[in-house]
Parts: C-alpha cells; structure tokens; sequence
C-alpha cells in the first residue's frame, strides 16, 4: 500500500511542477506578445517570424513548454491520462491569477465561478468514490 502512496504523491508532484511551469509559460509569451503588438496568424510566418519567435520572453515560454512536457509524459507514464489531464487543467486557475497580478487583467464573477468549478473538477478526479 504504501508504494502505491509514495506513486502518487510522485504525480502529484510532477503535476505540480506541470502546472506552475506551464502557468509560467504563459506569463511569459504573454509578456513577450504585449512587447510585438497585435498580429495575425500571418504575421507569424512571414514578416514578424523572427520578431515573436525570437522575442526573449516568447522564447523563455516556449522553452518553458518544451521542459513541461518532459514532466507531463512523465506523470503519464505514471497514471492514466484521465487522471493526470484534469489536474492539468488547474493551470487555467494560477494563470488566471497571475494575469491579474502581472498584467491588471480583471477576474470577473465569471471567470471566478469558471476557477471553482475547475477547482471542483479536480477535486473530484483525485477523490477515491
């Protein structure tokens, strides 16, 4: 029994290091986009290529991702993907918090009702029925 504890709290772990390092992802391409401006999907192939893909804080983002997904394949080979992928989704609840700590972006009624039903959702994926 107790392997089988120490197995999860090792996802759990992995997990935790998915979401803030995912969160962190997005706080810095965000940054890094707020830098370029508004862009089309166009502008992305063609004129302003080098521009995002190379602007420090998309690339430290985008690097961030690449890192992420070393550790998320890790927590699959650990757990089934129907575990692992809703927990995942509490990234969406710290990212929405640190676009309003480091951007001024507004937590509306809304988005804090979204936040507690995916705190909900998780809760009931990691919860023994």
């Amino acid at each position: 029994m107790k392997v089988k504890e120490g197995k999860k709290m090792n996802v759990f772990l992995i997990i935790g290091i998915v979401v803030l390092m995912g969160t962190a992802a997005q706080i810095f391409m965000k940054r890094g986009m707020n830098e370029i401006g508004k862009i089309q999907v166009k502008d992305i192939f063609f004129e302003k290529f080098f521009q995002v893909f190379f602007n420090k804080f998309v690339f430290v983002g985008l690097a961030l991702y690449g890192l992420t997904s070393v550790f998320y394949l890790t927590a699959l080979s650990m757990e089934d993907v129907s575990f692992v992928y809703p927990l995942i989704g509490m990234a969406y609840i710290l990212t929405a918090v640190a676009a309003w700590a480091f951007f001024g972006e507004k937590l509306t009624l809304m988005k804090m009702l979204g936040i507690l039903m995916i705190s909900a959702g998780a809760y009931f994926v990691v919860m023994k029925l």
